[in-house]
Parts: structure tokens; sequence; C-alpha cells
């Protein structure tokens, strides 16, 4: 009687290949695709707003050396755009531009970004939604309470922008 060897590292694998050819013929569970919350619609803020309109301010943040430059411009069809610029001596200007909507809920201003630096973000994250207390407001001057502490922003002309 003869005895036939396997060598080992052939019989290993044999075993493998007839494991994977068996795990291709497995059927193939498709999944559901995943469908985004809508995205959230501005909604008109209401006639005679005085909120609508350019505004400018400057301020201080705790742990960030130099000078932020905050514009925010409130329309009257809800929609919003936000940016701020650091200005550093000695250095180029840094700058952050969000788009969304606004409203105003109670004396509660909530800024909820869309657009972040030109790209789309997910608004179900809460970073991108931000709510200031309206501490004062006149027709030039608007006061602002945030958890960094507050800001102080003039009127603008409606055409204003930050420079870049």
């Amino acid at each position: 009687m003869r005895r036939i060897q396997v060598n080992r590292v052939a019989g290993v694998s044999a075993v493998a290949g007839l494991v994977m050819l068996l795990a291709a013929c497995a059927p193939v569970t498709k999944q559901a695709p995943q469908v985004q919350a809508p995205k959230p619609q501005c909604q008109a803020a209401a006639a005679g707003q005085g909120m609508v309109g350019n505004w400018l301010g400057t301020r201080k943040s705790p742990g960030i050396a130099g000078e932020l430059k905050v514009w925010i411009k409130l329309g009257p069809d809800g929609k919003m755009a936000y940016s701020e610029q650091l200005q550093r001596r000695g250095k180029p200007p840094q700058m952050l531009s969000e788009e969304g909507c606004w409203r105003l809920e109670g004396q509660t201003l909530v800024l909820q970004t869309l657009r972040s630096n030109g790209a789309e973000v997910e608004t179900d994250d809460p970073i991108y939604t931000n709510n200031y207390t309206v501490g004062a407001q006149s027709g030039r001057q608007l006061r602002l309470r945030a958890p960094d502490g507050d800001i102080t922003l003039g009127r603008m002309p409606n055409d204003y922008r930050l420079p870049f």
C-alpha cells in the first residue's frame, strides 16, 4: 500500500480556495440607500423686522491672538451670510464664510449654517446651529450675547462685504 503524501501548504491553500469559492456563492444582501434629512428651508422674516440688514462688529475671543471682524447679513427672505475674519499683526487675514438661514425665537437669534466655505454641511450637526441672545437692538446697533462673549455690531450699507 502506497502512502500519498500531501504537501501541507498545498492542502491549506486548497481549503482556503474552497472557502473563498463558497463565500463568493453566498447571496448578497443589498443595503437600503441612506435617506438624508431634508435641508432646512429658510422662512421669511416678519414684515418690518428691524434685524434685517448688514451688521459689522469686532471682538476678541479667549485663546485667539488677534482681532475678529464679524459680518452678518440677515435677509428679509430668512437667508443669512456670516463671515469672520481673523486679523493678526504681520500675518495675512484668515476667513470663515458661511451661508444658511436665520430666525428669531423670542430673544434668541438662531443662525443655521447650510454651507461653510462653499461646502455643504451636515445640518444635523449642532456645530452648524448658533444661538445668540439679543441683548439690545436699535436701528443702528445690535448687541448679541454668545457663550464666548458679547459682540456689538453696527449697521452697514446693504452692499457691504468684508474685504479679503
